[in-house]
């Protein structure tokens, strides 16, 4: 398997809001939740793509979901501007269901996202299980610029990139500890 530090090379992107992707790039958060695009392999969750460049959004951001701390950081836009700077890519570290909602709650200090929002993803397509995705995310040394094209428009998650984009060399957010620790302490509160 290729070093994840040296420069790689991406065909797909998953968007996300742009405050989560530069938490996820400082090492403030390192999950996401998620219902769809997840399947069951071996008896492992598995996510559509496993390594991807985080490409972050900017219209569908909404501050009315986030905990008070955060929603002032998001600034209302019209729309995604022309071109779109990354600052990082991640592997799927470990996916987990979401057991339930008072077990989501133990996980407040893990997360940005306010009670409207966790409200949201639970009741969104009841029937369907909710993810917990802890990523493995590396900062990009120097960031990427890439064009806005008009199929990376529009509410859909993975973005598959129109030319294959290179990204130069890494850097590590968390340590295999750091992300073992995550994990164990997720493990804990769903029991």
């Amino acid at each position: 398997m290729q070093n994840p530090c040296e420069p790689q090379t991406f065909h797909t992107a998953l968007k996300e809001w742009a405050l989560l992707c530069d938490l996820l790039a400082s090492g403030r958060q390192s999950l996401l939740l998620r219902k769809g695009g997840i399947y069951e392999s071996g008896g492992e969750f598995e996510l559509e793509h496993k390594q991807f460049l985080l490409y972050p959004t900017y219209v569908h951001q909404d501050a009315a979901m986030l905990k008070p701390e955060y929603a002032a950081q998001v600034m209302p836009t019209a729309q995604e501007p022309a071109k779109i700077e990354i600052n990082c890519w991640a592997r799927v570290y470990w996916i987990a269901q979401v057991p339930d909602r008072v077990r989501m709650e133990r996980l407040d200090a893990m997360h940005i996202w306010n009670h409207r929002m966790l409200d949201m993803r639970f009741n969104y397509r009841p029937n369907y299980p909710l993810y917990l995705v802890l990523l493995d995310v590396y900062r990009l040394k120097q960031r990427l610029e890439i064009p806005m094209h008009g199929d990376y428009v529009g509410c859909r998650s993975w973005v598959d990139l129109k030319a294959p984009v290179e990204a130069g060399p890494s850097i590590p957010v968390h340590s295999p500890d750091e992300l073992r620790q995550m994990r164990d302490c997720i493990l804990r509160e769903f029991e």
